[in-house]
């Protein structure tokens, strides 16, 4: 059944993202915003907007809510995008019971994978490897000390519901373990709602390479081919590479098959990300999968020329895939810079406020995703990506040159970002050859050293910037 209105139940670049979507599919878009949003880029690429909340957050994580307002307004279907509810079994449940389509798994498939214990006990049931750890979750410290007796240290103490890079430590001592018990599942608590927590090995600086799977209603199931993570702080990633430089196309077949297979044991539809970590023997250890879109969906986009967006909606309107696996290939590389509000020489440490002045990279082979503009204020209630740098190119050299050159366009005046860091990333040997792993970041920290000047903005700038600040823009 074609959707004709959709809610995007989100904020910022990806509810632009989603906005042009259903442009391009001419479904008429409706998008959300607290009073801290009513000057985001979403509110006006979108038909219509609607204010859910003066708080800055209580209204985009009230499942009832917006499915009240997506029944008021008309629409027929929602999209959670990433981050926020996305993965909330409840936001998909409540769709189903109001009639509402929910652009994303079902409930119970968000349930089963989001829980990452009952995920792993999924993937062994597809004859997918895991990493070894606890059978379940952990009934208390001395039960966790005892499994990494069992398993070895190092190892990892996970919040089961988590997500995002949040709720997981490394233990690498029995001491370590006691002190960090407490406080993943005081983090778990906070940001997931569960104290529920499991141990796994610790894979001492594996390459992190995820599958994009697409499955739709009819029993299809097919991947898009591997992203490479591997570049990330503290479990948080900066920079992403589809496809990976790193695998041979026997490793890729191979890696594509358990990602399908993992898909297909739990009956799974729609978009998803199949999570994987790769030792340094060649050896895949199934980590957990993504309920949702993921933030670097546009790097596989760019390699395959699939539309994954506009793909999420038509299977949840009910058609079947236009496209079998033998139809799809890929062609060159994409890379994703995740642009952050951040100061990389002070801890990587927020740098929310008004954008004087912007200036967006363009050329050949260079894609933009963003929802700030100058005269724009980050507010400092949300996560500090202001923008993605996606960029491709035919050939690995090409494109590690191209992404040095877009970085250089790229100019925001008025906050710190952490644009000058990626570029000290690029000029590194190892990033440069395409053999990098999780253990990057943290192995050169000399890439910090860079120069903090900026380039000045003219006086007729700084003006312009100032009557856009004076006019709300």
């Amino acid at each position: 059944m074609p959707i004709k209105k959709l809610l995007i139940a989100n904020r910022g670049e990806i509810a632009v993202r989603i906005a042009r979507a259903c442009n391009e599919l001419g479904i008429r878009s409706v998008a959300v915003f607290s009073e801290a949003d009513q000057y985001s880029l979403h509110v006006k690429k979108a038909d219509e907007s609607y204010r859910i909340s003066k708080d800055p957050l209580s209204g985009y994580l009230n499942p009832h809510h917006l499915v009240n307002l997506a029944v008021e307004t008309g629409c027929d279907a929602l999209h959670p995008g990433y981050g926020f509810l996305s993965e909330n079994a409840e936001l998909a449940a409540v769709c189903r019971e109001r009639g509402i389509t929910f652009v994303g798994p079902s409930a119970e498939a968000i349930s089963a994978m989001g829980d990452k214990t009952q995920a792993r006990q999924t993937a062994m049931a597809a004859a997918v490897p895991v990493t070894p750890g606890s059978d379940g979750n952990l009934s208390d410290v001395e039960d966790a000390v005892r499994q990494a007796e069992k398993i070895g240290y190092p190892v990892m103490l996970k919040a089961t519901s988590g997500g995002g890079g949040r709720g997981i430590r490394r233990c690498d001592t029995e001491k370590e373990l006691r002190q960090n018990y407490e406080r993943v599942i005081s983090e778990a608590t906070k940001a997931f709602g569960s104290a529920e927590v499991f141990l796994e090995k610790c894979i001492i600086e594996p390459r992190h390479i995820e599958v994009q799977i697409l499955a739709d209603s009819h029993g299809n199931v097919v991947h898009l081919f591997e992203r490479d993570c591997s570049i990330q702080r503290r479990n948080q990633k900066l920079i992403e590479v589809a496809p990976s430089p790193q695998l041979s196309e026997q490793q890729r077949e191979y890696i594509g098959e358990l990602a399908i297979r993992v898909a297909r044991q739990c009956g799974y539809v729609n978009a998803g990300t199949v999570e994987f970590l790769l030792d340094h023997d060649g050896s895949f250890y199934f980590m957990e999968m993504n309920t949702r879109v993921q933030v670097e969906h546009t790097i596989t986009e760019e390699t395959t020329g699939i539309d994954i967006i506009k793909t999420q909606i038509r299977i949840a309107a009910g058609e079947a895939l236009s496209f079998s696996q033998k139809d799809i290939s890929y062609r060159g590389f994409a890379v994703q810079f995740r642009i952050n509000a951040e100061d990389p020489q002070n801890g990587f440490l927020p740098s929310f406020g008004r954008i004087s002045r912007y200036y967006s990279a363009g050329g050949p082979g260079v894609r933009t995703d963003a929802a700030m503009y100058s005269g724009y204020e980050i507010p400092p209630y949300y996560d500090s990506m202001c923008a993605k740098l996606i960029v491709w190119a035919l050939d690995w050299p090409e494109v590690v040159g191209r992404s040095r050159r877009a970085l250089s366009d790229m100019a925001i005046y008025g906050v710190k970002t952490t644009i000058p860091y990626y570029q000290q990333i690029l000029n590194h040997p190892d990033f440069q050859s395409g053999t990098f792993n999780t253990g990057f970041v943290e192995r050169n920290p000399q890439l910090l050293e860079y120069s903090n000047k900026s380039r000045p903005e003219s006086i007729a700038t700084a003006v312009a910037a100032a009557i856009a600040a004076q006019a709300g823009l």
